[in-house]
């Protein structure tokens, strides 16, 4: 987070100190910055602009971050949203996202989902990404009985693998995700039968935190060559999102620019002229909202085992799955820094599973019983993954505005 660094050898965020923010909300809490967030939403969207990228639409994917304070601020700024269930769409519309700006992935829509994204706007929502030919029939069979028409995008699955985590990596054919090309080309030479659909794109999604375009770049080829066998002109492709942050603080991540440079340059060689001028619609959620948070916690009781040195903390992995489901790295920071030699800690959580570690062997200074930390860079894919497991409280966020006030929201 480019607005959290040390003063006086304190952590603060936008001139607040952290430590009296957990004076007032116990911890652990997850404490978000609106600048950062809005920010970055900007980098990605002026980046597809200056790229030449037309009329680009940045869907914002809720489940990174389903916070209301943060959407309805995302939403006031032109993003749309990427849903993947009834209950992220309610969520969307709630906080002021238009309808025409929403598309709806995933592989299990249900009826009822799919009937109150067509009933939410006389056209329904922007579009259902489609995975299978029995949820094209089924939204057919919704929309013939609201006597619509269901704008439909079809994802493809390419075949590609990314150069990401398996858990994360959605492009291949053994990933429940998309359908195949062979079978695209059927629904195009059978679409007379899908009475109430209108196709006004193909869209394609690999996976997330890419930090590799290699793959990428093929996906967009792909998707490219199928739009040109299927002869029908397009109103937009969707590339999907997945582009990486820098969470080891490397260097080595490309930036947004890089990216857009990449699918500029792709769609417009690959592309057939017909289709040049269609929409490209991204579906990002971590670069957005991943340094726009961090994770606070406090240590309660540190304990050694011979030459292992554990501090254990208040949040556990059921408030902060990545570390312990992904293996994941986050920076670990003291909230007040202290001379003397760091030396490596396993910072552990409370909760009675040995994976419940937020880092192994982390060199960092000697902590003690009422230091707290930040987990840095927790943003996305932090609180919306939380749970009740052992029948804890999910954590508290705060939200710090751009006008400097302190938003705070609780979840039952």
């Amino acid at each position: 987070m480019k607005l959290a660094k040390y003063e006086n050898n304190e952590l603060i965020i936008e001139d607040k100190s952290i430590a009296s923010l957990a004076k007032t909300y116990p911890t652990p809490f997850y404490l978000y910055s609106e600048k950062e967030l809005l920010n970055n939403y900007h980098i990605f969207y002026n980046a597809a602009v200056d790229q030449g990228i037309n009329k680009p639409l940045v869907c914002f994917a809720l489940k990174a971050n389903p916070n209301p304070t943060l959407l309805l601020s995302l939403f006031r700024a032109g993003a749309g949203a990427d849903i993947v269930s009834g209950g992220e769409l309610q969520r969307a519309l709630e906080n002021g996202c238009d309808p025409q700006k929403i598309v709806f992935s995933g592989v299990g829509k249900t009826k009822k989902e799919i009937e109150a994204a067509l009933d939410c706007h006389p056209q329904g929502i922007y579009s259902f990404n489609v995975e299978s030919i029995e949820e094209l029939e089924m939204i057919n069979a919704c929309a013939k009985e609201q006597n619509k028409l269901a704008r439909v995008c079809l994802r493809l699955n390419p075949q590609v693998k990314a150069k990401t985590h398996k858990h994360i990596s959605t492009g291949y054919k053994t990933h429940k995700f998309g359908i195949l090309k062979d079978d695209i080309l059927k629904i195009f030479k059978n679409k007379k039968k899908f009475s109430h659909i209108n196709f006004v794109g193909i869209s394609v999604h690999i996976g997330s935190q890419l930090t590799n375009f290699k793959a990428t770049k093929k996906a967009v080829k792909e998707l490219c060559s199928l739009i040109n066998e299927t002869n029908h002109k397009f109103e937009f492709l969707d590339v999907g999102g997945g582009l990486g942050v820098d969470y080891t603080k490397s260097d080595e991540v490309p930036t947004a620019n890089d990216y857009m440079k990449e699918v500029y340059s792709t769609i417009k060689k690959q592309l057939a002229s017909d289709n040049q001028d269609a929409r490209v619609v991204f579906e990002p959620g971590r670069f957005i909202a991943a340094s726009a948070g961090l994770f606070i916690t406090q240590v309660i009781r540190t304990k050694k085992s011979e030459d292992c040195f554990f501090a254990i903390v208040d949040g556990g992995m059921n408030d902060f799955v990545r570390t312990s489901l992904y293996g994941a790295y986050h920076e670990i920071n003291p909230i007040v820094k202290k001379k003397g030699k760091k030396i490596p800690a396993e910072i552990v959580g409370p909760i009675c599973e040995t994976s419940d570690s937020f880092a192994s062997h982390y060199k960092i200074q000697k902590l003690h019983t009422g230091d707290l930390l930040a987990v840095m860079d927790a943003g996305a894919y932090g609180h919306s993954m939380s749970s009740h497991y052992n029948l804890r409280t999910r954590p508290k966020e705060i939200v710090l505005t751009c006008e400097g006030e302190e938003k705070l929201f609780t979840y039952e």
